[in-house]
C-alpha cells in the first residue's frame, strides 16, 4: 500500500468516521438486550458516535484533511448509523414505523439527486436545514435509544419531540434539496 493510501485511511477524520462505523454493531447489539442497561449502553454508543461525526468535519476542514474517501464514507456512515438505530427502535415500540420509512426515503432521493448532480459535474452543497436536521436526529436517537426515565426526565418524550423537529427538518430540507436541483437542472424560461 502506498504512503499516500495510507496516509488517506488513517488521518483523523477518516479515522473518526472508522470509529462512527465501529460503534453500528455495537448500538444494534445492546438493542437487542433493551432493559435499562442495554438501552443506556446503546445511548452511550450513539452519542460517542455523534460527536466522531462532528469531529471529523471540523478536523477536516481545520487541517485541511478532506479526502474523496471520507467525502464518500462520512456521509455514508451517518446515514447507516440513523437509520440502522432507528430500525431497532421500530420493534422496541420506541419509534414509529411510518416516522422511519419517511427519514430513510427522503435520505435516499436527496443522496439520489446528489449522485445525479455531481455525475453532471454540479455539487449540490449541504444545507444549514440538513445540518440542524442532523443534530435533532441525534438528541431524538439518543433519547430513544435511553427510553427510560433517568434523573426524572421521561427520555421517550424527549426523543419523540426531538424526531417530531427531525421529521419537519427532514421533509423540508429535502423539500430545499429538490428546489435546488430543480433550479440547476430545470432553470426557469424567459
Amino acid at each position: 500500500m502506498n504512503a499516500r493510501r495510507q496516509d488517506t485511511l488513517t488521518n483523523l477524520p477518516n479515522a473518526l468516521t472508522f470509529l462512527r462505523l465501529a460503534c453500528i454493531p455495537l448500538i444494534l447489539m445492546c438493542l437487542l438486550f433493551p432493559g435499562r442497561w442495554g438501552s443506556f449502553v446503546a445511548a452511550l454508543f450513539f452519542g460517542i458516535a455523534s460527536i466522531t461525526d462532528i469531529l471529523d468535519g471540523f478536523f477536516a476542514r481545520k487541517y485541511g484533511l478532506v479526502t474523496v474517501l471520507g467525502k464518500f464514507l462520512d456521509p455514508l456512515v451517518d446515514k447507516l448509523l440513523v437509520s440502522m438505530t432507528m430500525i431497532m427502535l421500530i420493534p422496541l415500540d420506541r419509534i414509529p414505523v411510518w416516522m422511519v420509512i419517511l427519514i430513510i426515503a427522503r435520505e435516499m432521493a436527496v443522496t439520489g439527486l446528489r449522485a445525479v448532480a455531481v455525475g453532471e459535474g454540479i455539487v449540490i452543497q449541504a444545507s444549514a436545514l440538513g445540518k440542524y436536521k442532523t443534530i435533532f436526529q441525534s438528541i431524538a436517537l439518543v433519547g430513544l435509544c435511553l427510553h427510560y426515565p433517568y434523573f426524572g426526565a421521561d427520555f421517550h418524550v424527549v426523543g419523540m419531540a426531538f424526531l417530531w423537529g427531525a421529521l419537519l427538518l427532514t421533509l423540508w430540507s429535502g423539500w430545499e434539496y429538490f428546489r435546488q436541483f430543480n433550479k440547476v437542472f430545470f432553470p426557469p424560461k424567459e
